[in-house]
């Protein structure tokens, strides 16, 4: 594997509406940044209890069983954007519409323990993709949501978008 020099993504590695994602992660390289922000999380979750799980801020707003599976599903496709990219595979990928995917989600019937299972799963998953990266790899650049976008990219995309989601609870949520 040959070394790769971290940084934040250049301009043309991702759209704009990416950067509100980017733009929070500390430090050019997001898998630690990932590591570190988990930590935080998980403790965060594991001390909640089952009414504070159900609790929505106001009407029409995601619960917090919601919001953390949201944050799985994105992850989900944003790894799988990036093993796509990192393999060279030239396929446009279509994008998708998180406020379609969470009514279907059927979160709030799922149990705390689960969705941490489930989350402690994904990001380590993430992790070990990532890490595994090539130099070549990190800066391919692909299509999704007919949209430039690379691995390096999408990398601090989902670092930033635990951390954005995380925001929200504890500064909505009051946690």
């Amino acid at each position: 594997m040959s070394t790769f020099t971290f940084r934040k993504p250049a301009p043309g590695e991702c759209s704009d509406y990416f950067k509100r994602y980017t733009l929070l992660v500390e430090g050019d390289n997001p898998v630690e940044a990932m590591e570190a922000e988990f930590a935080g999380t998980l403790s965060l979750l594991q001390s909640l209890s089952e009414d504070q799980w159900m609790y929505r801020y106001a009407e029409g707003k995601w619960s917090i069983k919601e919001v953390i599976l949201h944050i799985i599903d994105t992850e989900r496709i944003m790894t799988y954007r990036a093993l796509r990219i990192a393999r060279n595979d030239k396929t446009p990928l279509p994008g998708f519409e998180q406020d379609l995917f969470t009514p279907y989600s059927e979160a709030d019937i799922r149990t705390a323990d689960s969705l941490i299972r489930e989350f402690q799963a994904v990001r380590s998953a993430t992790v070990e993709l990532f890490r595994n990266f090539t130099a070549d790899m990190w800066v391919r650049i692909g299509t999704a949501s007919d949209n430039p976008i690379s691995p390096l990219a999408l990398a601090f995309i989902v670092a930033g978008h635990e951390m954005h989601h995380m925001r929200i609870l504890r500064e909505r949520y009051l946690l």
